[in-house]
């Protein structure tokens, strides 16, 4: 709990500091560092994320990394179900924590999604979505190393996430270990999906 509160403590500090007034432009006051940012990522995703995404997506067949996927948003889901409670969005909770139940045992640990076949598809949600429910503000716009685009308000969202993660916490070292690697595969399959896509944005924007 002394965590948490150090969280809420650092959201509320961040996004007061760096409120907008309603004459002001795009809330970057950190327009330098994270123009040096943006360009360290685009060098490092042509070096690194890049190669091993298209590496990944070539050697793996796509109905396993499909499924590979799937396993990750469903270790996702009760950390999305702590949100849904956490806004008052009781019915979203139950929703998501049905998907969990019916992914995580008839879909075999989540290789497959026999939830959304019965039109129980995942209903996102996370803690920078939960501090704007509460009422913070978006703060300022940040570019963070190798994540992205993102604004104070959700990068402590996004810290709290990993912090207050339920099946973090309760299962073996070894397991989390995995549960981690499922993340970093399923960046890499998004990654080899939409490479035209993301290409043209982040390769081609002029800013």
């Amino acid at each position: 709990m002394k965590h948490f509160a150090l969280l809420i403590a650092t959201a509320l500090t961040l996004t007061a500091c760096s409120a907008p007034s309603p004459s002001q432009g795009p809330n970057d006051p950190l327009e330098t560092v994270n123009r040096k940012t943006y360009e360290a990522n685009v060098e490092i995703d042509r070096a690194v994320i890049k190669p091993v995404a298209t590496a990944y997506g070539t050697v793996v067949p796509d109905p396993l990394r499909k499924g590979l996927s799937n396993v990750s948003d469903t270790l996702g889901l009760p950390g999305v179900v702590i949100n849904d409670i956490l806004q008052l969005k009781l019915g979203d909770a139950l929703h998501n924590t049905t998907r969990f139940a019916l992914n995580a045992t008839l879909g075999l640990a989540g290789l497959l999604d026999p939830a959304s076949d019965i039109g129980l598809e995942e209903r996102d949600s996370d803690f920078g979505e939960t501090l704007h429910t509460w009422g913070f503000g978006e703060g300022a716009y940040l570019v963070l190393p190798v994540y992205g685009s993102s604004t104070t308000r959700d990068t402590v969202g996004l810290i709290a996430d990993f912090a207050l993660d339920p099946l973090g916490t309760v299962l073996d070292p070894a397991v989390s270990t995995a549960a981690t690697g499922l993340q970093v595969a399923q960046i890499a399959d998004t990654r080899y999906r939409y490479s035209d896509i993301y290409e043209s944005i982040i390769y081609d924007s002029a800013d």
